[in-house]
Order: C-alpha cells, then structure tokens, then sequence
C-alpha cells in the first residue's frame, strides 16, 4: 500500500477512534494516570530509557521548549522533542534534532499496539506520549526534552523522572479543569516536580510562589527562579543577558512579546544543566541556540512573520495573559490601520479576552475547522457588544484573503486568538 495513503489511514484511525482534546475538549481529559502506565507497561517502560527535562506551565512552555531543545542540540546532542499540540502536521509533536518522526515509524507502532489503544481504551493524547516515549528510547537520544499538555500532576508526560523539571508561569486558562485560582493551578503544574530533582520557575508571583516553595520543599527538590539568576534587556531583533559573570549577546529575528520572560527561564535552565554536570556551560552554544531555533527545532508559530507590504504577524497566543503581551507587542510596530483576523474555540471564556483587543482595528471573525471552533457569527455578535467592528467569513482562508484585500501596503495584518486558526494560514 502506498505509504501516504496508509499514514493517512492511521490518523484517521486514531482521530476517530481515540478522544483528542484538540477536537473534543473537555470530556477528552482524563484526570488518572493508569491508561499511561498500561501503554508504556505494554512497551517495556520506553520512558525509563532516556534522560529527560520536563516543562510545564500557562505560557511559554512550548517556546521554552524549542529554546532549550536547540542549545542543547549546539552541544553535539541528540534531543528528543515532545510538544503539542501541532499546527500542521501531527508529527510536529515528535522530532529529534529537528526532524519529525517519518511517517513509517507512526504506522509501525499503531499496528504493533492497536488492539491495546482500543482496549484501554487510551485517549489521543496518552496514545501519543506513549508513542513519543517509544520513538524516544528506540532512537537511543541523548535527552529528550518534554512538554506537559494540560496541567502537570495529571498530565500523561508526568510519569518521567527528569533531569529537571521547568515551570514557565502561572495565569489563567482551563479553569474548568485546573481550577480557578492561581494558587490551585500552580498546584497543577507543581506536580512536575519530582523528589530530588532541581526546578526552575520562570516568573515570580506572590501567589504561587508559596505553592512552588512548598512542593519543593516536600519533594526535597532544589528550587531556583530564572530572575534571580539571568536579568535580560532586549529589543526587537536583539538581546542582552546577564548574571555577574556570564553576560550574553543575542541577536534574533522577530523577538515575540514573551521573549524575555523565557529567555530567563531558557538561561536558568542551562545554568542547572551544567551545576548538575550534564552540560558544561558555553557561551557560544547558548547564544547559537538561541539565535538558530528555528532551523535546529523546526520552531514555527510564534510570532511569525509570514508575509510583507502589507506586514502579516501570527502568533498562537490564546489566553488572557498571553494575548495582553501579544496586543501590546502589536503597538511597538509602525503601520497605518490594524487588521485582526481572530478565531476562538467554543469552550474557552472569551469575554475577558475581548476586552483587551482594540477598537480602533478592523476584524475579521473567523472560526477554524474544528468541532470545537466558535461560530463565526457568533463571534462577531459577542465582539460588537464590546464595540469591535468587523464581519464574519466561513472560513479562516476567506478572512486573511479579505483582509489582505482590504490593506494597503504600509497596514499590520494580526492572526490569532486560536492555534487552530493559524494552523490554516501557516
């Protein structure tokens, strides 16, 4: 059988068959940890095989990820990566050094477990954190470094013991599932840290802090802060780090609104790596891991330019916290008018959000092609009651088609609100 056409008929098996977060929401999370022990049991334990970084975190983590993934791959090392969700292409979620699992290697493994992924039954995402684990350890990695999904404690990737464990920061999102204060979503995520095994915190916070302090401190975990370790001031293209003795230069295109925060965190997590003897710290390779992510990791859709005069930014910000930064990068740039295509999903609470959006830019609701996508029209609908202006389109192709025809030259074109809007546009 053709390869394509097979790999296409596994997908569909899985999509179809499996829960997936990414289509179905909430009811796809399952809060137990069991389906994920069956799998990696099933397989010989895969995840005992390699080292490890864990990352959790609201915001960032994916960034931080990349980040990280790419100096050490400056070191010579052969880095596992482990994100999700994917904007394109489901093997985004699985590389190494850069390249996605081929294609064989996913049809390998559903037809040497399938009838265990039906009878679990697992759900879309354990199926692929065991297949991550799999690919991992076959590939014999020198790390890998992995992102939670939702949450931390609960999340499928928590069953490793890592070398170290990150957490980006702390803000609002999935409150239906993680809770609704900081403090109880922090306690989410600080389920990542593991008994003995050092964290870094990306962001300070009066609220949470005590959360981080206190798991630590039972897990008899070594805690650091990425802000008492690296000070950073950066600019559009370029950025100074520093501690008292290891001050770094860095030069990168397109600088997204949360560089700063991660670079802190990116740069705390090298200087544990090399205390822990794993890497001996280099400037150069810092910095050539910083400034080649995206062609060391395959980095794509934060803060993307993917088209000039007139000037089209997208960037997967979906939060509050998240889409405050974005907004506010939005105003350093030069233009005449801003037009923003947006697009939510249909179970997150968007009235918060909409309020920090501009009134004075021209929208184009969209809804992106997923069950979970929010009406367009309804979107629109709840954008006037907070005096945004713009029109509804069937899809988010026809939107950035309109609103390319719409703006002159010198104009900034914004996609975003959804991941799943700028996986159609990438």
């Amino acid at each position: 059988m053709n390869q394509n056409l097979h790999f296409r008929q596994v997908l569909d098996f899985l999509y179809a068959q499996l829960p997936m977060y990414q289509r179905q929401g909430k009811q796809a999370f399952k809060k137990d940890l069991s389906n994920i022990y069956d799998l990696t049991s099933i397989l010989g334990n895969p995840h005992l095989k390699f080292k490890s970084i864990h990352i959790a975190g609201t915001n960032g983590k994916g960034s931080v990820s990349h980040f990280l993934a790419s100096i050490l791959q400056e070191y010579g090392l052969k880095v596992g990566l482990y994100t999700s969700p994917h904007y394109k292409d489901f093997r985004e979620r699985i590389k190494i050094n850069g390249k996605l699992i081929p294609k064989q290697d996913i049809i390998d493994f559903v037809q040497r477990i399938r009838e265990s992924l039906v009878s679990i039954p697992a759900s879309f995402f354990e199926m692929t954190v065991a297949m991550a684990f799999d690919y991992f350890a076959k590939e014999k990695v020198d790390v890998a470094v992995i992102e939670t999904g939702l949450g931390g404690r609960l999340d499928s990737t928590n069953i490793i013991t890592p070398l170290l464990s990150i957490i980006t920061n702390i803000s609002f999102d999935h409150v239906d599932m993680l809770g609704d204060t900081l403090e109880a979503i922090a306690g989410e995520k600080a389920g990542i840290i593991k008994s003995g095994v050092p964290v870094v915190i990306g962001e300070k916070n009066e609220k949470t802090n005590i959360v981080f302090d206190q798991k630590a401190s039972e897990m008899n975990a070594p805690i650091f802060f990425a802000e008492d370790l690296y000070q950073v001031n950066s600019s559009d293209k370029h950025a100074i780090c520093s501690t008292d003795n290891n001050p770094i230069d860095i030069s990168i295109e397109n600088v997204s609104p949360f560089f700063t925060k991660n670079i802190k965190t990116v740069l705390g997590a090298t200087h544990l790596l090399d205390q822990i003897k794993f890497i001996n710290w280099h400037k150069s390779n810092i910095e050539n891991g910083i400034s080649n992510v995206k062609a060391n990791t395959y980095y794509i859709g934060r803060w993307e330019v993917i088209s000039e005069r007139p000037t089209v930014i997208v960037d997967s910000a979906h939060n509050e916290a998240g889409l405050s930064m974005a907004l506010a990068k939005l105003q350093e740039y030069q233009f005449e008018r801003l037009h923003i295509v947006l697009g939510f999903v249909n179970d997150k609470s968007i009235d918060s959000i909409l309020s920090l959006f501009p009134k004075n830019a021209r929208y184009y609701f969209v809804k992106a092609d997923i069950p979970r996508g929010l009406d367009a029209r309804e979107l629109k609908r709840m954008a006037k009651e907070k005096n945004l202006e713009g029109k509804s389109y069937v899809s988010v192709k026809n939107g950035l088609q309109a609103a390319k025809r719409q703006a002159k030259k010198d104009d900034l074109i914004f996609v975003g609100g959804s991941i799943f809007v700028l996986a159609e546009v990438l």
